[in-house]
């Protein structure tokens, strides 16, 4: 079933003057990708607050006919797969947007992701050190394993298990939380993937694994965000559970 998508703005979790962040819903994109004619949040954001039009940069496409376009994401500073949840920031205006996203490059802003992956994972807790470029077998994905093409760029996640548990077949589980230190794209699903404990649902990286605990989507949420706003306080955000992972943690105790 086709996820409906809001036409108001998601639940705003914390705003001033210049910084939004958004507890992002599943099924919704942050921005288009020029492929799609999927109502995104910037077209959302644009609705309410047309000054947001041309803050941040703009991005280049060819569709599908060939042709060049010029996408603005209106704010997003950083982006969430359309089937993560959570908190997502972003800015009012440009000085916001150039604000943060030094952040973003010096690796300031902090982020904690929550995931539910397949298999008992062994160690309390790790560091993913490893590298991400193409996938040699899909242009749609990324490989932080050997033979992986392209430019190989440095990726760091550090991961805490939480909770390991069974589903009523006795087959594993594990929730995680996870740091990640760099920003690639699908790098938690990479690095994951890449030490065989891969996301619950992820179609793209767990492979043919069946979807359980009544997952249909990759089971991975931004639980939490922190940056400095432009007065130098310190914001942190938090996102609660999204109603997937209540039922799936409150039904399989173990």
């Amino acid at each position: 079933m086709a996820n409906k998508i809001p036409t108001k703005l998601p639940e705003i979790l914390y705003e001033d003057k210049n910084v939004f962040v958004f507890n992002k819903p599943v099924g919704l994109m942050a921005h288009s990708d020029g492929r799609t004619g999927e109502i995104t949040l910037a077209d959302i954001l644009l609705e309410k607050y047309p000054k947001m039009k041309k803050v941040g940069e703009p991005a280049r496409f060819t569709d599908k006919n060939g042709a060049e376009k010029i996408i603005y994401r209106s704010g997003i500073v950083h982006r969430l797969d359309k089937d993560t949840t959570g908190a997502l920031v972003v800015a009012k205006n440009q000085k916001a947007f150039e604000f943060l996203k030094r952040q973003f490059q010096e690796r300031s802003v902090k982020k904690k992701y929550l995931a539910i992956v397949y298999g008992s994972v062994k160690n309390d807790k790790g560091t993913i050190d490893r590298p991400i470029g193409r996938s040699k077998s899909d242009f749609r994905k990324w490989s932080a394993t050997r033979g992986a093409r392209g430019v190989l760029r440095e990726a760091v996640t550090d991961y805490k298990v939480l909770k390991r548990f069974s589903d009523k077949k006795g087959e594993p589980f594990t929730l995680l939380e996870l740091c990640p230190r760099t920003g690639r794209t699908h790098q938690i699903r990479v690095h994951l993937k890449a030490i065989n404990y891969p996301i619950l649902g992820d179609n793209l990286y767990a492979g043919s694994r069946p979807a359980a605990l009544g997952f249909s989507r990759p089971a991975l949420h931004s639980a939490g965000i922190s940056f400095e706003a432009q007065k130098g306080k310190r914001v942190s955000v938090e996102a609660s559970l999204p109603d997937d992972f209540k039922a799936a943690l409150s039904e399989h105790q173990h």
